[in-house]
């Protein structure tokens, strides 16, 4: 669900990608990647979440790739107990404007997708 950077033992803060088994999951894994490879990025670690994994915004030239991700409807804002997350505003704005998986007929936040379909194999 989480967009992973590094060797996989940490999760952008903020984002809540699709499983790569799921509609738009590899084009959110290109899209990042693709944003990112081989550019010098700056991950400032903010805890862990409850699987231990380290909590990290992703900077490029200062800019918030998280931000980016979810503005670009390739995330949504990783919502927590109730709370909208970080990117409300941003993934208001792509799904008024049917950005990325928000032009999909019925786009299912991993959460659900793991749910109905168990995790990717």
């Amino acid at each position: 669900g989480d967009a992973m950077i590094g060797d996989g033992g940490e999760d952008m803060l903020g984002i809540d990608a699709p499983e790569l088994c799921q509609p738009w999951g590899e084009r959110s894994r290109d899209a990042l990647a693709m944003r990112v490879m081989g550019r010098k990025v700056e991950a400032a670690p903010r805890g862990r979440d409850d699987h231990g994994r380290t909590l990290a915004p992703l900077l490029l030239d200062g800019e918030d790739v998280g931000a980016w991700m979810v503005a670009q409807g390739h995330a949504w804002s990783a919502r927590w107990r109730g709370d909208r997350g970080p990117y409300a505003r941003h993934e208001d704005a792509a799904r008024r404007e049917r950005r990325g998986l928000f032009s999909l007929p019925d786009p299912m936040q991993p959460y659900h997708f793991r749910r109905f379909h168990g995790p990717c194999r």
